[in-house]
Order: C-alpha cells, then structure tokens, then sequence
C-alpha cells in the first residue's frame, strides 16, 4: 500500500488538495470506479447483453456481439443503440442485463472510511439503473454515504458522455460545476464535466474504453486506485 502523504503529493498541489476538501458536491460513477475492475461484473453484464440481443433481434450469438459493441461505439450505450434503432422498450433490456451475481464486489472498508470522512454530499451517476447501483453500494458496504443515485431512467434513457444529463443532473441536484468534482472510469465521459467547470477525477483501468478521449486538458487527476487516492485525500498532510 502507497504512502498516504506521498500518494497525495505526487503530482498534486496544496492549492489542488484545499480545493478538492471544499468540494460541495462529489459526483461518482458506478461500475468500475467505486468497485475494482478486478470484479469483472461487466463481464456478466457484457454477456447478457449479447444473449438479449440474440433473442430480441433471432439472429446468432456471434451476429448479436457485433451489433452490441457497434451501438456502444457510436451510441455511448448499447441500450441507446437498441432504442434508436429498433424502438425497443429499456425496461426489459435493463432488468435483463443487471440479473447478475453481485458477489465478486466484496466490502471495501478503507472506501467506506473516506467516504465517511470526505467533506461534502455524495452522488452517483450511472448509466446503469437504481436497482443496480444500490446492489452494488450494498456489496461494497458504502451506500449510506450517497445522497442520491442519478440513473440512466432519470436521465430519460440518454447516456453518458452526451451532454443532456449533466445538464439534467446538475439542475435535479442544484450543483454548482464549480464547487463539484466528477470521478470516473472513462475518460471521455469527464469532457462535458471539465467543460461545465467540474474538477475531474479519472479512475483509470486496463479496459479499452478507458482512456478513450483521455487526451486534452479535461482529465485534472488520474489514479488507478479510487480507496487509496481517497483515503490519501482526507489525511493528506501537508504541516498545515
């Protein structure tokens, strides 16, 4: 485990580390930012997206991954895709797809001590749905720090990194972008955030799409360990 003082010195000011304790509003992503992509649950969820669309669409299994990965790509979900292309109701989609074991997340307790300790109010914003972020928050033993959890329903079904439910959110929760910070796994999905103004966290890791649009001056920070770099956060030391 990194030394807490020099985890928050690396490439961090004492200006950076006042301003990020006097956030009013800290906005995280779910699925691998407040779990390790070690837990691979996306992989159960990836699956089951694949099997949905064999059967929604009578094509082949193989067929149906190619169609899923292409809506990703050009539609930021692949549930965007299937609703722009073929009119299809999310509901099904989505409870379908979250049917998942949720035991490889296991309780994090370093997490939920910063959490605990961490000055302002705390939201999540997922592209997935209620039901699954609060399974996940339970797995995790951290859901009694979230204020809220801003889904991909209240967002009327438009995903990340499109700009309307950052708009959508901010107006639902009365945020001030400039008082907020935006932490997630993807790259591309700060742009809109660092543009409003938000300070940005990106939790980088090892899959594909996550450094995708990570170039450009809207990634502030970059860990690979959200526990750490919280913990060092709240105990930062600075002789102050």
């Amino acid at each position: 485990m990194p030394d807490t003082k020099q985890a928050m010195l690396d490439g961090m000011s004492e200006a950076d580390w006042k301003a990020l304790l006097a956030t009013e509003t800290w906005v995280f992503d779910l699925d691998n930012t407040l779990y390790p992509q070690r837990c691979n649950l996306f992989a159960q969820i990836d699956r089951k997206m694949g099997d949905f669309i064999s059967r929604f669409l009578g094509i082949d299994y193989d067929e149906a991954r190619v169609i899923q990965k292409r809506y990703f790509k050009e539609h930021g979900t692949t549930l965007n895709g299937l609703m722009h292309h073929h009119d299809m109701a999310p509901k099904e989609f989505l409870d379908f797809v979250h049917d998942i074991d949720y035991s490889p997340v296991l309780q994090d307790d370093r997490l939920d001590k910063a959490l605990e300790e961490l000055p302002g109010r705390k939201i999540v914003f997922t592209n997935g749905t209620v039901d699954h972020a609060k399974a996940t928050l339970a797995q995790l033993g951290i859901g009694g720090h979230f204020d809220a959890i801003f889904d991909i329903v209240a967002s009327n079904y438009i995903p990340k990194p499109n700009p309307e439910p950052y708009a959508a959110l901010i107006k639902a929760y009365d945020i001030d972008p400039s008082k907020a910070v935006m932490v997630e796994d993807m790259a591309k999905n700060l742009k809109e955030p660092a543009r409003l103004g938000m300070t940005t966290v990106w939790v980088r890791t090892s899959e594909e799409w996550s450094s995708m649009g990570s170039e450009g001056g809207h990634v502030h920070h970059i860990t690979d360990d959200l526990s750490d770099w919280l913990h060092a956060l709240v105990h930062g030391d600075y002789g102050l």
